[in-house]
């Protein structure tokens, strides 16, 4: 049975793509920061170990990839779990620097360091990184500068990881606008009931965890043919 680390599975597209991938016969390691909501989300993933937390602790991060190896070991790295920053979203000249560095920690570097905690697992079983992006880190728009800079540097980073791992496949998807709590927050106020469920992503992602394609930058809904 494969085996898959996911983070950020409480809600949204983690929550949606943890069911799929468990009604696939994965054995799942799942967190979120919200315990309720992990525990609701767990209860339709039999046999997953959940465990509540913060990607940027490291004690928990290690709790992540520890449960991994008790299961196996590491097929599948998806680092989903993010944060948005402030919300409404603040203007570069105005936003607060210590939330910023908490977005990059989030963002950035908590994958990262998720990154070099598995690679010896993903190495040895010829696995796959699934990196969760965003248009808003190759697109200028407005007030998305903290989360679009960070997105960057998580699609930059995988890039290089590409390139310096070539048995390990290495994917950065943007998975598009999506109906979740994490977008309403970028537009408060805003009716966003015209975006596509998350589960509208979720094929284009199996695909890639799947499938033969090579390392690269994808987005989800283009990856399969409707």
């Amino acid at each position: 049975m494969p085996v898959a680390i996911l983070t950020g599975a409480s809600k949204g597209l983690g929550r949606a793509l943890a069911r799929s991938l468990a009604e696939r016969g994965w054995a799942l390691v799942v967190d979120a920061r919200d315990p309720a909501a992990l525990e609701t989300a767990a209860a339709d993933l039999p046999g997953a170990v959940a465990l509540a937390g913060d990607v940027a602790d490291p004690e928990h991060r290690a709790a992540l990839v520890a449960a991994a190896e008790r299961l196996g070991g590491v097929d599948l790295l998806v680092n989903n779990a993010s944060t948005l920053g402030a919300s409404p979203l603040p203007r570069l000249e105005a936003i607060d620097l210590d939330t910023y560095r908490r977005t990059l920690e989030v963002n950035v570097v908590a994958p990262l360091a998720l990154v070099q905690a598995t690679l010896p697992s993903l190495r040895a079983r010829g696995g796959r990184i699934l990196n969760i992006t965003s248009d808003a880190g190759v697109e200028g728009y407005e007030a998305w500068g903290g989360y679009g800079s960070a997105k960057a540097a998580l699609e930059q980073l995988s890039n290089v990881l590409a390139a310096e791992e070539p048995g390990v496949r290495v994917y950065w998807v943007d998975p598009g606008d999506m109906r979740t709590e994490m977008h309403q927050a970028a537009f408060p106020g805003e009716d966003i009931s015209d975006r596509p469920p998350p589960e509208e992503s979720v094929p284009g992602l199996l695909d890639l965890i799947e499938g033969d394609h090579p390392s690269g930058r994808y987005a989800a809904r283009t990856v399969v043919a409707p």
